[in-house]
């Protein structure tokens, strides 16, 4: 039994909670306890019904040798500072998938990662480290990704798509086939990436109101 405990008590944190208890609400034995929360605010851990309790705040924790922690802040202001800082006094970070995603043989996911329900991971993948693949995603054949990406739910990468570090892709957006795309870059949701993205770019669309006017039969 892995014993865990999860940084962050906000959405994203009670969406962990009720990914890794999946097995135990289908009757099956988990391989992960979740021990315990950690949040600067009191509020969001109140505002969900977690299974664990909240065992104090980030900043002041003082990080266990004896179990492993999962990140659960989604805010890219300050997950990677979180995760590091971690890192440095000597937490261990672990990945979780969930039990309905399907992660090819060949593809290869590094430290940190969390893969939700539904997503798909194909042929050839290279996944870095600490990226959140949301539910219902779809990283097609040869993509790779580098470190501490968001990718929100469905959202679908083609084939030979390169993603580097910090980039979020909002829900429902998408690349055509060899997209690149750079660093800390935010991508509208339901936006489709035609173009190479570079760095520190908010690409979203703007677009006038079009009215479709039927004739009657």
């Amino acid at each position: 039994m892995i014993e865990v405990i999860i940084i962050g008590a906000g959405g994203h944190g009670a969406e962990l909670d009720e990914y890794i208890q999946y097995d135990r609400i289908k009757g099956q034995k988990s391989q992960i306890q979740i021990i315990g929360f950690l949040d600067d605010n009191p509020d969001s851990y109140n505002h969900y019904a977690f299974s664990a309790p909240l065992l104090g705040d980030i900043k002041n924790h003082q990080v266990r040798s004896d179990c492993q922690y999962i990140i659960g802040i989604a805010n890219l202001d300050y997950r990677r500072m979180i995760v590091e800082s971690f890192l440095s006094k000597g937490a261990r970070f672990m990945s979780f998938i969930h039990p309905t995603a399907y992660i090819s043989p060949s593809a290869k996911l590094e430290t940190g990662c969390i893969v939700g329900p539904n997503a798909n991971i194909g042929p050839n993948v290279k996944v870095g480290s600490f990226n959140l693949i949301n539910s219902r995603c779809s990283l097609g054949h040869d993509t790779e990704l580098g470190d501490y990406n968001f990718i929100c739910p469905n959202v679908c990468f083609s084939g030979f798509t390169k993603v580097g570090d910090d980039n979020l892709f909002g829900i429902n957006s998408a690349t055509i086939p060899s997209t690149v795309v750079g660093n800390r870059n935010k991508i509208a949701a339901g936006l489709v990436l035609s173009k190479p993205v570079h760095d520190d770019v908010l690409v979203y669309w703007r677009y006038k109101e079009r009215t479709i006017s039927l004739k009657k039969l």
